[in-house]
């Protein structure tokens, strides 16, 4: 006999007990682990009377899906604005069909009275960041294509979707693929007309970087989301060997490239008290104002990062949907006016 048998596989890398990478390469996934029980709320997630929803493939070859949301408004003359949403999870874990995100996108879709579009998208370990925003992408596409086919479209964009008020938000990883998105069009890479971006909301965003933030050196009273997780997830999300100043986790690090000649609608950035990301949302905010961007920032001192799809029937979700009806409606008042 010769030779030695070769080692079992051990953990290089565990979030939780949810996602573990295996030295081989492996991913092993759980529902079982501490995180799941973290960010999953034992609530019940009523639907939203009237609202319907199904579900469509976006992207064939990857089997990628979106959930399309439509409010009981729908099927009158009136156009609706189209929402188009990224669920969070750290690049690594979440899918439309979670139920507080479900419950989250009927909501939307009811009190913003807006044709919702939920989509879901390739996560990491197995797929290493920048394919998610790739994704993101493809869902603008697979819209605009649908902008372009007239009757052919969808039945319910056809019959209800207003192609030219589009807003793209998003929730953690959500909102940092928002941004990416926004960039994407704004500076050319990604065509989208017919359609028009009117807007970017981005609430509680996942950014990062290899320096710590104030409010990640030392987190806020209450803070779920820590340090440590954040940096697993940017591990595990990232490709190999890629530090948290990566263009992707950091817009303003080292190799990132200027946003000033990037030409972006107006964006909401909703910022929480008690989240590590404070003062790291604040300052990417901050950063688009100095180069003149229209931007506004919303804090809810006492919240929690993801808190409107963790507690999507709380007082502050009800305030944060009243925040995107503003910022989505705010323009039909002065149409109306100067119609008169």
């Amino acid at each position: 006999m010769s030779g030695h048998a070769a080692p079992a596989p051990h953990v290089v890398e565990d979030y939780r007990g949810v996602i573990q990478l295996l030295s081989d390469g492996t991913v092993v996934r759980s529902d079982a682990g501490a995180g799941a029980g973290a960010l999953l709320p034992p609530e019940d997630f009523p639907d939203v009377p009237g609202v319907q929803w199904k579900d469509l493939v976006y992207d064939a070859t990857h089997g990628l899906k979106l959930r399309v949301y439509r409010p009981p408004t729908a099927g009158d003359a009136e156009r609706l604005p189209v929402l188009v949403c990224f669920h969070g999870g750290g690049y690594c874990l979440g899918t439309f069909e979670k139920p507080s995100f479900h419950c989250c996108c009927q909501r939307l879709a009811s009190e913003l009275r807006a044709v919702v579009l939920s989509a879901d998208y390739r996560l990491g370990p197995e797929h290493r960041l920048p394919a998610a925003i790739d994704d993101g992408a493809a869902v603008l596409s697979w819209l605009r294509d649908q902008a372009m086919s007239g009757p052919g479209a969808d039945s319910w964009l056809a019959e209800s979707a207003d192609f030219a008020r589009v807003f793209v938000a998003g929730e953690s990883a959500g909102g940092n693929m928002s941004h990416h998105v926004a960039v994407l069009i704004g500076s050319g890479q990604l065509t989208v007309d017919p359609l028009r971006v009117a807007g970017y909301m981005l609430l509680t965003p996942f950014f990062g970087g290899v320096e710590r933030a104030p409010s990640e050196a030392a987190p806020p009273a209450g803070a779920f989301f820590t340090p440590d997780m954040s940096d697993k997830l940017w591990r595990l999300s990232l490709p190999e060997g890629a530090t948290r100043d990566h263009p992707v986790a950091n817009p303003f690090g080292p190799d990132s490239p200027s946003l000033a000649a990037v030409a972006f609608p107006p964006v909401l950035v909703v910022v929480a008290g008690r989240d590590i990301l404070h003062d790291r949302t604040v300052h990417y905010a901050a950063r688009l104002k100095e180069m003149e961007k229209p931007v506004e920032l919303v804090t809810f001192e006492e919240e929690k990062h993801l808190f409107l799809s963790l507690q999507p029937w709380s007082e502050p979700a009800n305030e944060l949907i009243r925040v995107m009806k503003r910022f989505i409606h705010k323009d039909e008042g002065s149409k109306t006016s100067k119609s008169k």
